[in-house]
C-alpha cells in the first residue's frame, strides 16, 4: 500500500542505543572536532585522558541514537510502502533533558506526528523520547520530519505554512567557519550511517552529484559545535534545543560557515543558518535555546 494516513498517532517498539568514551570521541571527530576550534579548546570532546581535562560528549551526539538504536522497530515502519531512495531528510531537532554522559545506554520510543500532502511527495514527521536506562528519566528528545519523493497527492491535510527562524536581514552577531575535509564522510560515516550515498561514487552519481556527499547530520554536528562554543562557551549543560531543516546537499572538503543572530526573541534563544562554501544556505530556519 501507499503512504498510511492512518499512522498519525502509531508508535515503535522500544529499542536501545548503548555508547562508551570511544564512539563519544569518534563522532566528535567526525563532525571536525581537534585539539581547538576558532572559538577554543576542543580537547574535552576529543581526548579522555588529557591532564586536567574531563572528557565532555557534543550535545548533538544524541541523534545517532535513529540509526544505531536496536532491539525493537522504528514509528516509520507504519507508515506504509515506499522507495527508501526517495526519501530526503528535511528537518532535524534536539532537546537536550541533561547533558549525555561519556557512557551510557538509552531506550527510545518513537512517534509519527505528522503526515503531509506535498503533492510532489508526502511529508512524515516524527518525535523520539530516549530515557536512560541507568535511572530511567528522560535524557534527550529527537524531532524529525522526512520528504518521499513521488509519494503525495493522496489529498491529505498539507501541513503548517509559514516559515519559523527566519533569519533576520542584519550581518549576523556571531560567525564561525569550519574547513570539512575532503574525506569527512568516510569519517562521520563509522558513528552508524553507512548509506553508500556518502562513500560510493557509483551511487552519488545516480542522484548527480559530483562525488559522495557528506551526511546531513554531519553538517548539523559542525553547526551545533558553533552554537555550543559562540554561545555556551563549550558547556554542554548550557546546549537545549536545536532545530533546523536541511536546504541544500554539502559536499566533503567545503568550508562551512555558521550565523548566529542572537536578540530576537526572549533571552536565550537564537536563529542561525549554515552557508556552504559557495554561499547557498545549507540548514536554514535554525532555531537555538540556551542559558
Amino acid at each position: 500500500m501507499p503512504i498510511n494516513q492512518d499512522a498519525v498517532g502509531s508508535k515503535g517498539t522500544p529499542r536501545t542505543w548503548a555508547w562508551n568514551s570511544r564512539d563519544a570521541l569518534l563522532y566528535a571527530l567526525g563532525v571536525g572536532c581537534g585539539m581547538e576550534d576558532p572559538v577554543g579548546s576542543e580537547l574535552e570532546f576529543t581526548t579522555e585522558n588529557t591532564m586536567g581535562v574531563d572528557q565532555k560528549v557534543l550535545p548533538t551526539f544524541g541523534v545517532l541514537a535513529g540509526f544505531n538504536a536496536q532491539g525493537g522497530k522504528s514509528a516509520m515502519s507504519n507508515a506504509g510502502t515506499y522507495d527508501p531512495r526517495m526519501l530526503v531528510h528535511g528537518e532535524q531537532g534536539i532537546r537536550l533533558h541533561r547533558p549525555i554522559p561519556v557512557e551510557g545506554e538509552i531506550t527510545m520510543v518513537d512517534e509519527i506526528t505528522g503526515i503531509y500532502d506535498k503533492g510532489k511527495g508526502a511529508v512524515v514527521a516524527t518525535k523520539a523520547v530516549a530515557t536512560l536506562t541507568a535511572d530511567g528519566k528522560p535524557l534527550f528528545d529527537l524531532t524529525s520530519s522526512v520528504f518521499i519523493v513521488g509519494e503525495g497527492g493522496f489529498g491529505g491535510d498539507k501541513g503548517p505554512s509559514g516559515q519559523t527562524n527566519v533569519a533576520p536581514e542584519r550581518a549576523p552577531d556571531h560567525e564561525v567557519t569550519y574547513q570539512t575535509r575532503p574525506d569527512q564522510a568516510l569519517l562521520y560515516r563509522l558513528s552508524g550511517d553507512r548509506n553508500p550515498l556518502h562513500s560510493d561514487k557509483q551511487f552519488s552519481d545516480v542522484g548527480g552529484f559530483p562525488k559522495p556527499i557528506l551526511h546531513g547530520l554531519c553538517t548539523y554536528g559542525f553547526t551545533g559545535r558553533a552554537l555550543l562554543a559562540s554561545l555556551c562557551g563549550n558547556e554542554p549543560a548550557r546546549f537545549k534545543a536545536m532545530d533546523g531543516r536541511f536546504s541544500s546537499p554539502v559536499l566533503p572538503g567545503e568550508a562551512l560557515s555558521i550565523k548566529i543572530w542572537t536578540g530576537e526573541g526572549e533571552d536565550g534563544t537564537a536563529i542561525f543558518q549554515t552557508v556552504g562554501g559557495d554561499g547557498r544556505v545549507v540548514i536554514n530556519n535554525g532555531g537555538f535555546s540556551y542559558s
